[in-house]
């Protein structure tokens, strides 16, 4: 073990835990443990929410996964990476005031709380639900891998034994600590990602002779990694335009992003958030992709694309220093495992049985479900990730495109076209999710586009036609129950 690079790691750590047993304070005192446990008590300003949605949505694919593709593909794959930028800006433009205003109207906890009062219907729940817990399940795997293989490369334990130590870290701190922990402690993990990558970036282009210098090396070596297409010529435009679907207007159907647009304190908050997640979030894109590129003329044959980042910062950096950025992708995992943990926490617990199992359930069996569901998930994904992909990049974008394939048509249109209903929403949710799996499966990048993008166009054309054509009968049906009253 280097310890040099492990104790910045530590006591970085234990600066996180600190933060978590801090906020726990709250979860004791408050006098609504679900607001308080689940969103924050929504009082999230403009920094803290720009924040929490970089250190969310900047995962561990984002700095493993991603510079281990780009070490393969080239220059390609961070012009397609970059499809990423304006994530935050879409998700709080186009949800904006009007979710923030409607969630607290129907006292929303989670984005099910939301759907299920826009359209009053126990199926929007249940399906809702469990491609949540489906979908995600699949990006807490690829998290719990990425730190696991993080772990085993600055320590060299077993790939097993990192888990272990990984997992239940992350279960002790987020059981204990709720969304304002999580919230809190992302924002630190923001600065430390943002940081992180700007002294590796600076860090790579000096080991390899400058800019210049790699350009020529990469050219030397394949004069396509240099291109727009890919290493292979396989990054056509059309595949490359899929992505602004998949990681750029798409995430406003992620849960996990969505949530925050409900827990800010005010608009000014928003507009600041706006701009600074923007900012940071394509700063820290292109930064590790670009490193990923880089890295090819530094280290030449590396297997495991997910191992190319911390093998690098190990070779290319003094220790202590490696230590401290190594914290980056430590913190964008960790932050985006937390996150998830209490979002498919809340959707087992909130959402299905307070709503349908024990509706009137006290304060004291709330708390202790929702501690035994996050543990019970935890582990369960630690088990899952104990046999690993090659890159959980895969991972992680097939848990995006299930989500948004499902959600993105009932959020938009339940704020703002008023003929949306729930026969809309349910056959757009159920085409949606199930058109997903099914080309996933069978027609994988169909007409050379992500597979996304069809289950995203039908979905959009099924709740457009069902609503459509239900929204006569249900006002008919609501008159005659105004007429028998």
């Amino acid at each position: 073990m280097n310890w040099q690079v492990i104790l910045p790691l530590l006591l970085y750590l234990i600066v996180i835990f600190f933060v978590g047993f801090w906020a726990n304070k709250y979860v004791k005192s408050t006098n609504s443990f679900l607001q308080e446990y689940f969103l924050g008590g929504r009082e999230l300003g403009g920094f803290l929410l720009a924040m929490t949605m970089i250190a969310t949505y900047g995962s561990g694919s984002s700095f493993l996964g991603g510079p281990g593709v780009a070490y393969t593909k080239g220059l390609g794959w961070v012009l397609l990476s970059m499809a990423q930028l304006p994530a935050g800006y879409f998700v709080l433009m186009v949800l904006g005031k009007k979710f923030a205003i409607m969630a607290r109207k129907y006292k929303a906890i989670t984005l099910i709380d939301f759907l299920k009062e826009r359209y009053q219907s126990r199926a929007v729940v249940l399906i809702s639900a469990v491609s949540i817990i489906i979908f995600l399940f699949s990006s807490m795997a690829a998290q719990w891998v990425g730190g696991a293989r993080l772990i085993e490369s600055l320590t060299g334990l077993s790939y097993t034994t990192a888990l272990f130590l990984f997992a239940v870290s992350v279960l002790i701190y987020v059981i204990y600590g709720g969304f304002r922990a999580v919230v809190l402690t992302e924002a630190v993990q923001g600065v430390v990602m943002f940081v992180g990558t700007a002294v590796l970036l600076v860090g790579t282009i000096i080991a390899g002779g400058g800019i210049e210098n790699i350009m020529s090396e990469l050219f030397t070596e394949n004069p396509n990694l240099i291109s727009p297409y890919g290493a292979e010529k396989e990054l056509t435009p059309l595949y490359v335009s899929s992505f602004w679907i998949l990681v750029g207007v798409g995430v406003i159907g992620l849960p996990q992003i969505t949530v925050r647009a409900m827990s800010y304190k005010n608009s000014k908050a928003m507009h600041k958030a706006i701009i600074i997640g923007t900012f940071v979030i394509g700063f820290i894109m292109l930064g590790m992709h670009l490193i990923g590129v880089f890295a090819r003329v530094i280290l030449p044959g590396v297997e495991v694309g997910d191992t190319v980042m911390p093998t690098l910062t190990l070779k290319i950096l003094p220790p202590f220093l490696a230590g401290l950025v190594l914290a980056a992708p430590m913190a964008a995992i960790m932050s985006t495992v937390e996150s998830l943990l209490i979002l498919v926490s809340s959707a087992i617990t909130k959402d299905i049985y307070l709503n349908y199992i024990k509706p009137n359930a006290g304060e004291a069996q709330v708390k202790r479900t929702s501690f035994w569901v996050t543990t019970i998930i935890g582990i369960s994904v630690a088990l899952f990730a104990l046999s690993p992909p090659d890159l959980l990049i895969w991972l992680n974008l097939f848990s995006f495109g299930g989500l948004e394939s499902v959600f993105i048509w009932p959020v938009v249109f339940g704020l703002y076209w008023s003929k949306g209903n729930k026969y809309g929403a349910i056959s757009s949710m159920i085409i949606g999710m199930g058109s997903y799996i099914l080309f996933d499966r069978l027609l994988p990048n169909a007409f050379g586009m992500h597979t996304v993008v069809l289950p995203i166009f039908l979905s959009l054309i099924t709740f457009v036609v069902v609503s459509y054509f239900t929204h006569n009968s249900i006002l008919s049906k609501r008159g005659n129950q105004e007429g028998a009253v």
